[in-house]
C-alpha cells in the first residue's frame, strides 16, 4: 500500500505499517473516518469509505494494535490531524487519504514513538 509517488517523496518521518485494522475515528461527531494504513510521527494514511474534506482538520482517537507496556491499557491516542491529499483507491469503495499531525499531546506523542519504536 503505497502513497502516489509524488507526496512519498514529500515524506521526512518513516512511517510504520499498521498490521492489524486500527479504526481511526472523529473525536467530534463519534464516527469513523477510516482504518489505519501506516502512521509516523508526523503523520498518517487512513483507508476511508468517503473521501475527507479538502485541507480539513480532524480531531481522532486511535488505539494501536500490538501496543507494547506504554499502551497496554488500550487508552487510545488523540491527535489534530490535517488532511493532505487523497485518492480513490484501486479497490472499489476505498479512498486513501494522507493525513499531517497537526495537534498531539506530550503523553500521546510519547506512547506514539514508543509503538513505532516497536518492531
Amino acid at each position: 500500500m503505497s502513497p502516489p509517488n509524488n507526496i512519498s517523496n514529500q515524506r521526512r518521518a518513516e512511517r510504520k505499517h499498521a498490521s492489524v485494522t486500527a479504526i481511526v475515528t472523529d473525536v467530534i461527531s463519534g464516527l469513523p473516518i477510516g482504518h489505519l494504513g501506516n502512521l509516523s510521527s508526523t503523520g498518517m494514511l487512513l483507508i476511508c469509505a468517503q473521501a475527507p474534506r479538502s485541507e480539513a482538520i480532524y480531531q481522532v482517537s486511535m488505539s494501536l494494535p500490538g501496543s507494547g507496556r506504554m499502551l497496554t491499557q488500550s487508552q487510545p491516542i488523540e491527535a489534530g490531524i490535517q488532511e493532505q491529499w487523497h485518492e480513490t483507491a484501486a479497490s472499489s469503495g476505498q479512498i486513501w487519504a494522507g493525513f499531517r499531525i497537526v495537534a498531539i499531546s506530550d503523553s500521546d506523542a510519547a506512547r506514539l514513538e514508543s509503538w513505532l519504536a516497536q518492531n
